[in-house]
């Protein structure tokens, strides 16, 4: 299991770079636009499961069969068939086992 501590780290690192960004940077504003209309507290149940708010679950049309996908520091829940068919669109190619080998991966 995760360092407890891990994830206020990273969320704190992660705010102390925007606190320094311009303010005014569209980009960031339409980046804060969506954390601040998409970023819930999550919650997690008796059972111990991580529960998703219902406007996250139809968003990313989180119905039946999930895949929940560790990415190093976060994890990522997609919709089984959206995500099949990323894998049909975004085949693994040699140009990218090439690319990951520059870089010891």
């Amino acid at each position: 299991m995760a360092d407890a501590k891990y994830a206020p780290r990273l969320k704190r690192d992660y705010e102390d770079r925007i606190v320094k960004a311009p303010s005014q940077n569209p980009a960031l504003k339409r980046f804060m636009d969506r954390v601040s209309y998409f970023g819930q507290p999550g919650e997690i149940d008796p059972q111990g499961r991580v529960l998703i708010p219902q406007q996250l679950r139809q968003r990313a049309s989180i119905v039946g069969e999930v895949r929940v996908l560790g990415r190093i520091n976060y994890l990522e829940v997609w919709n089984e068939e959206r995500f099949a068919d990323k894998l049909a669109r975004e085949p693994w190619t040699d140009d990218d086992e090439l690319l990951l080998s520059q870089h010891g991966i």
